[in-house]
């Protein structure tokens, strides 16, 4: 398969009254064409900027993104309106971001509008076949957000970034505000659509079982960086990192007979706005030495496509 996505050296800086906040810092990885790769880490790790940059919602700071072998980095409004119909975003909240005086049909209807070049019958048509692929009834056409629930408002949503058949889907916890039943609908939704259409997504979540399920690859952010990379599996496996380690020990095991050893993370959380280069883990990491706290580690490849950002991840790891 080839490479729908290739970001490279990619970053997103902010400008605030105490500096520059860097939100995604020089993060690189690529996507193949029909996989899913899942973006975890903490709240204000980065993971939803990076999504907003990557479908151009805000543009980047610095780097370069190359969707389907074409450098989309810096295009003009025209070139974005075209890149559109490929890349298109589910968002968190399913009722925030729908326009409370829309109904479902206007909602689902609108990328087609402003898209242009379609007739109102092929404008119609498509809606009614859309709200059948993502399981909204029809008579549910002329319905407002605030008559549904969360599940149906999600679907509407679904609905509305897949109705132009883009081939790239950014989902940025698109059940992290849903009942814990219905967010089984929804990931299975996701699934069954993406077999049926050989979509890309990117899934952002802080839902660790959530991602194993969904996902292919795992990507690991701490405060803008990516600090692990690997196969589903086997991250959770062998996580390499140690604050990989800490996430998945968090996880719930069913199994009383062989619970796990939870890992508390001690220390404060090193500030993203101007920050030293060294280890942004390392105030908070239990095997952190001298190197860590004036050095900022590399990203390198431990086993193969399992990558990693620490300086003692083989000796932690028992690798060497």
């Amino acid at each position: 398969m080839n490479n729908i996505l290739e970001v490279k050296n990619l970053k997103k800086y902010f400008d605030v009254s105490s500096g520059t906040l860097h939100a995604v810092d020089g993060v690189s990885f690529s996507v193949k064409k029909g996989e899913t790769i899942g973006v975890v880490g903490e709240s204000g790790c980065g993971k939803s900027t990076l999504g907003r940059v990557l479908i151009h919602l805000i543009d980047n700071t610095d780097g370069q993104i190359v969707f389907n072998g074409k450098d989309i980095t810096k295009i003009d409004r025209k070139e974005l309106s075209n890149l559109r119909k490929d890349m298109q975003m589910i968002f968190q909240d399913p009722y925030s971001s729908l326009n409370p005086r829309f109904t479902v049909y206007q909602t689902i209807a609108e990328p087609l509008q402003i898209a242009g070049g379609f007739s109102q019958q092929e404008i119609s048509e498509r809606v009614y076949k859309m709200m059948d692929t993502v399981g909204l009834a029809r008579r549910l056409v002329n319905s407002y957000p605030h008559e549904l629930d969360g599940g149906r408002r999600q679907r509407i949503g679904i609905g509305r970034a897949l109705i132009l058949e883009p081939s790239f889907i950014v989902c940025d916890e698109p059940v992290s505000a849903l009942d814990v039943s219905i967010q089984a609908q929804i990931i299975n939704l996701l699934l069954d659509i993406q077999e049926e259409k050989k979509l890309t997504y990117i899934f952002i979540t802080h839902d660790l079982m959530v991602v194993k399920y969904i996902s292919n690859n795992i990507m690991v952010m701490y405060l803008g960086q990516m600090v692990e990379f690997s196969p589903s599996e086997e991250l959770f496996e062998q996580p390499l990192h140690p604050y990989t380690k800490a996430l998945l020990s968090a996880v719930p095991v069913p199994d009383v007979e062989h619970e796990k050893k939870r890992i508390v993370l001690k220390g404060e959380v090193t500030s993203p706005i101007n920050p030293k280069p060294c280890c942004r883990f390392s105030a908070r990491c239990a095997y952190a030495k001298d190197i860590c706290h004036c050095k900022s580690p590399e990203l390198i490849e431990v086993n193969p496509k399992h990558k990693v950002a620490c300086h003692f991840a083989k000796e932690i790891n028992g690798l060497e």
